[in-house]
């Protein structure tokens, strides 16, 4: 049966690897299968067969059973590792109805009794690339489909300089399995860049899971992270799977990570290193395939000078940096963030946007925002909420944006009598500005318990 130009045309796109450790076979079925239209390799034998899955990365593998050394089973075993979307055809003289499930059941397209007819081996190869196709092109409309409209996740926004320069990197990186390390203030939108990796990643067909590495004490976030045995801690009624595992196709993002105890950073390393965990109270090691992406507000390099943070995990983070800029460096982009959360708030009312008058939009262009986007978020909620009309004044957003901006604590000309409590609030505000909005340290800068910082902020509305 001689196939139509159009099949020719299709199956010359299509490359077909073949394993067998006899040369007369190799040459026979190269022969045949190019005179077919395929692009054919060739492999003498299972471990080059191995070694060329990894080098070429073949659409349909054809590979006979029975080889020395590595045969066809460790064959497709290899080549499903490598892309479980290539189809492995396998062949052999000694087909049993036993030994043709075993292959079935491992994975194999179809299984192939020598001597077969030489028309039947084509259809079988051209079927297996037809499938191929079928299923990368399945993948690739629901990765599609999913970034179009089917992720609940708050597309990037802005337009300035740097923050393109930080979204074409990630965008650049995605596509790799690399670890990737996301800095900046708290509040810039890194767990939105974290997304966006994973959303242009060949992963997204898998979870998106994330925990704040500084949310949780140190023995919960152990077993949070690697998961635990039953009877392993008091408490333990159960076995428990951690995120590290049931993140595998995907990716898992680690937020503050500068905020884990020298423990857990040690088992950090051992993850990146060795691509497996040890779940709290076990002896045995459980592989895991999750893609990591960390994010801090901390300077992990000056962390790793002052003996804060390992630096042998830091360097094994630190493959590629994303760094956000603060809201205050891309003020031009606070226009367009605000008519992004407006259009939001107003979807899930079921309404129209609210517009901002150009009083309140000139109050929040002259505000510093140190909490940045996420504050910039929460004061829209709130302006939204006490705004009847259409038209958001500036009297209804947070006193601390609409007021009029305070004078430096440090500036040329001495200024009017402030307030305690306004020197108390500036003061508060530039420290947690310095520490990157990390307020641990910023408690501890100012001598005062987190608890009384948080009051205080609450108290300015800073959130």
């Amino acid at each position: 049966m001689t196939p139509s130009p159009l099949a020719r045309h299709q199956d010359m796109s299509c490359s077909v690897l073949l394993i067998d450790d006899e040369t007369s076979i190799l040459d026979s079925l190269r022969i045949l299968l190019k005179e077919e239209g395929f692009a054919v390799h060739a492999a003498h034998g299972g471990r080059a067969g191995l070694e060329q899955i990894a080098a070429l990365k073949p659409d349909v593998v054809l590979s006979d059973v029975r080889m020395p050394g590595v045969d066809g089973l460790q064959v497709l075993d290899a080549a499903r590792a490598q892309d479980p979307d290539t189809p492995v055809i396998l062949m052999t003289a000694q087909a049993t109805l036993q030994s043709a499930i075993q292959a079935v059941n491992a994975g194999a397209y179809y299984y192939l009794q020598k001597p077969f007819r030489n028309d039947e081996l084509v259809a079988t190869v051209r079927r297996a690339a037809e499938h191929r196709t079928l299923r990368v092109e399945n993948t690739s409309l629901k990765q599609e489909l999913k970034r179009r409209g089917g992720s609940s996740a708050a597309p990037p926004v802005g337009q300035s300089r740097a923050w393109r320069e930080a979204l074409r990197l990630a965008e650049t990186v995605a596509p790799t399995d690399s670890t990737v390390l996301v800095t900046g203030e708290s509040g810039t939108g890194k767990e939105v860049v974290a997304r966006l990796i994973h959303e242009r990643s060949g992963r997204l067909g898998g979870p998106f899971l994330s925990v704040n590495c500084g949310a949780l004490p140190e023995g919960l976030l152990e077993s949070e992270l690697f998961g635990h045995m039953k009877g392993s801690f008091t408490g333990a009624v159960k076995d428990k799977q951690g995120l590290f595992a049931a993140a595998t196709g995907g990716t898992f993002f680690l937020d503050e990570i500068g905020e884990t105890t020298p423990a857990t950073q040690v088992k950090l390393l051992r993850v990146l290193q060795q691509r497996e965990i040890i779940p709290v109270g076990a002896t045995e090691a459980v592989p895991v395939d999750a893609r990591l992406v960390a994010a801090t507000n901390r300077d992990l390099e000056d962390e790793v000078r002052r003996g804060g943070f390992r630096g042998d995990l830091y360097y094994r983070l630190n493959v590629i940096t994303v760094h956000l800029p603060p809201l205050r460096d891309r003020r031009d982009d606070i226009p367009l963030l605000a008519d992004a959360f407006l259009r939001r708030s107003a979807a899930h009312r079921g309404d129209s946007p609210k517009t901002l008058a150009p009083q309140a939009l000139d109050a929040m262009m002259a505000y510093d925002w140190p909490g940045n986007v996420r504050e910039l978020e929460n004061a829209l909620e709130r302006a939204v909420i006490l705004t009847a009309g259409d038209t958001i004044a500036a009297a209804s957003l947070p006193e601390r944006v609409s007021e009029r901006r305070a004078e430096p604590l440090v500036s040329e000309r001495a200024p009017a009598s402030p307030t305690l409590e306004a020197i108390e609030r500036a003061y508060v505000t530039w420290v947690l500005q310095n520490e990157s909005g990390n307020k641990s340290r910023a408690a501890e800068v100012l001598g005062i318990d987190p608890s009384t910082l948080y009051r205080k902020l609450a108290r300015y509305g800073v959130d």
